[in-house]
C-alpha cells in the first residue's frame, strides 16, 4: 500500500524535478514560448490593424464612388435638359420658319390673285367697251338709215338739250 500514500522522498524528488524541470523551461522555453506568443499577439494586432485601414479605405472609396455616381447622374441630368432644350429650340425654330414661309407663299399667292383679277377685271372691262363701241355702232347705224329715224333722233337731242 505504499503506492497509495506516496512517501516524503517521493514527494521531496518529485518537487525537485519539478523545479529543476521549471528551471530549464524558464531559461530555456520560456522565453522563445512568450517571444513567440508576443510576435504572434503583435502581428495579430498589424493585422487587425490593417483590416481596420482596409475598412476605412473601403469606405472612403465607396463615398467617392457614391459621390461620382451622383456627379454622373447629374451630368447625365443636365445633358438629357440640354438635349430636350436643343430639341424644343430645334422645333420652335422650324415651325416659326414654316410659318414665316406659310405666310410668305400665302402672300404671294394673294398677290398673284390680285393681279390675275386685275388683269380679269381690265380684259372684261376692255370687252365691254368694245361690245358697246359695236353695239353703239350698229344702233346708230340702224337709226340713221332712216330719213325720219334721222331728224326724229335730231329733234330729240335738241329737246334734251334745251331741257338741260
Amino acid at each position: 500500500m505504499d503506492l497509495v500514500q506516496p512517501g516524503f522522498g517521493l514527494v521531496f524528488w518529485t518537487a525537485i524535478t519539478f523545479l529543476i524541470l521549471l528551471f530549464i523551461l524558464r531559461k530555456f522555453a520560456w522565453r522563445p514560448i512568450l517571444g513567440a506568443v508576443s510576435e504572434r499577439e503583435e502581428s495579430i494586432k498589424s493585422a487587425l490593424q490593417s483590416a481596420e485601414e482596409a475598412k476605412k479605405e473601403m469606405q472612403n472609396l465607396q463615398a467617392d464612388n457614391e459621390r461620382i455616381l451622383k456627379e454622373a447622374r447629374a451630368e447625365r441630368d443636365a445633358l438629357l435638359k440640354e438635349a430636350r432644350e436643343l430639341k424644343d429650340g430645334i422645333i420652335s425654330d422650324a415651325k416659326e420658319q414654316a410659318k414665316a414661309e406659310g405666310d410668305k407663299m400665302l402672300k404671294q399667292a394673294q398677290a398673284a390673285i390680285e393681279s390675275e383679277k386685275k388683269a380679269a377685271v381690265a380684259e372684261i372691262k376692255a370687252q365691254v367697251a368694245t361690245l358697246s363701241v359695236d353695239i353703239a355702232e350698229k344702233v346708230i347705224k340702224e337709226e340713221l338709215s332712216d330719213k325720219t329715224k334721222q331728224l326724229k333722233l335730231v329733234e330729240d337731242m335738241l329737246g334734251d338739250i334745251k331741257l338741260n
